[in-house]
């Protein structure tokens, strides 16, 4: 009953309209599939993501190779292992790339079927996916980080910061916290079209208007947490993704203007913003080997949660670096970064271990699949990123949420972010 019969691959596509792989599971008596995401801002040490490149047909964005080899050699090397022994499958597709970055398979193979393969085995235990991961009870639901304003690779604009986002610090509910974002962001959009901009929306949701100020986004969203009736850093936080990957050149970064400045004066000018904006959290504040400026800045500031995401790319060895050398205090969660469910969840214990806050978050080419919103629950992590209040690919996680706080129902709780 347990056995794996087969494992299917086919193409799909992802919010981008890229394609992407998506894997079915199968035993004697169910099956189960899953999406795989794909990111725009990717660090240089993320599993490898393999695409057919001399396709011209997919303008080289295809992952038909890919989907074969799911249904050739990974289907043949799975095929009656048993559906709920996840680390051992994991560690057979892990050995069969051979690989440091999973660049044989490719880490979208492989991760798709190892999320297929959890949630197939949820569904043969018959029992909601959040309730799989290692929380067993005291089951409590993450804060939205709400991208509001999208910059960066993420829109077409000329806005620095990559994303802007919203965190309700004070709901006391999940659905409460969704209410408050709503709240912000019809104010937000009110606000943009009085001042005769867009409100198209960039990837993940948030609006794209053609700003080039970063003080200027920052305004606007302050501005809308008043009009909401909300007192902005306590109520609602303002939170940033700076992706500063792409902001960085022979040691100096261009974060707060175009002009590239010294670490010292982007310290500098973070501290200034964290002041005027009441700023809570800072992912991606300098670049992925630039190790000493995340630890001057995060001996130079209190209170302010540094978040590692091309830092870390949900790595263990990369997280266990920046632990010894103080280069922050929370983790991005991406599953795609590693590659499997297993070693997902392996980051998450070490991370949750040392103290860290641990954010679950979706990529940029992202699909209906909501794994991502049990995870977060059932592994009690704090925060989850999954883009506005637009677009189903990124709403299917928030209502998915919904579903969770319901079904826990007095016992759902709302996670501790101070």
């Amino acid at each position: 009953m347990s056995k794996i019969i087969k494992v299917k691959a086919r193409q799909v596509f992802d919010s981008r309209g890229n394609p992407t792989v998506e894997a079915e599971v199968y035993t004697s008596s169910s099956s189960a599939s899953a999406i795989c995401p794909s990111g725009a801002s990717t660090g240089t040490y993320e599993a490898f993501e393999k695409r057919d490149k001399h396709n011209k047909r997919y303008f080289g964005k295809s992952v038909l190779s890919t989907v074969k080899i799911v249904n050739t050699k990974i289907s043949n090397r799975l095929k009656g292992h048993n559906v709920h022994d996840q680390e051992r499958i994991d560690e057979l597709m892990i050995n069969l790339d051979g690989t440091r970055q999973k660049s044989r398979l490719g880490a979208n193979a492989i991760l798709a079927v190892s999320m297929a393969v959890k949630k197939l085995s949820a569904n043969l235990k018959k029992v909601p996916l959040y309730k799989t991961f290692f929380i067993k009870k005291n089951f409590q639901l993450p804060y939205p980080l709400m991208n509001i304003i999208n910059g960066g690779a993420h829109a077409n604009n000329s806005l620095r910061i990559q994303e802007f986002m919203i965190r309700p610090d004070k709901a006391k509910s999940f659905s409460e916290a969704m209410r408050i974002c709503f709240v912000v962001i019809k104010n937000l959009s009110k606000l943009i079209k009085n001042k005769g901009l867009s409100t198209s929306v960039g990837d993940e949701g948030g609006f794209a208007p053609m700003i080039s100020s970063n003080n200027q986004a920052l305004n606007l969203i302050v501005k809308a947490i008043k009009k909401s009736g909300f007192v902005n850093g306590k109520e609602v936080s303002i939170c940033l993704d700076v992706a500063a990957n792409e902001l960085f050149k022979k040691n100096s970064y261009s974060i707060h203007s175009k002009k590239y400045i010294s670490v010292e004066k982007t310290i500098l000018e973070y501290k200034r913003i964290i002041k005027k904006y009441k700023i809570k959290s800072i992912e991606d504040p300098f670049a992925e080997n630039d190790w000493s400026s995340w630890s001057k800045l995060m001996r130079s500031i209190n209170k302010v949660q540094i978040v590692g995401d091309d830092l870390y790319v949900t790595n263990l060895e990369r997280l266990k670096k920046g632990f010894l050398n103080i280069s922050s205090n929370a983790i991005l969660i991406k599953l795609n970064q590693i590659g499997t469910v297993s070693e997902t969840l392996d980051v998450i214990r070490f991370a949750q271990t040392v103290g860290y806050k641990t954010i679950i978050s979706h990529r940029s080419g992202d699909s209906e699949d909501t794994f991502i919103a049990d995870l977060a629950v059932g592994t009690n992590s704090s925060q989850i990123k999954t883009g506005s209040l637009a677009r189903s690919e990124r709403t299917a996680k928030y209502n998915q949420l919904i579903r969770i706080e319901e079904d826990l129902g007095k016992k759902a709780r709302m996670n501790k972010i101070h």
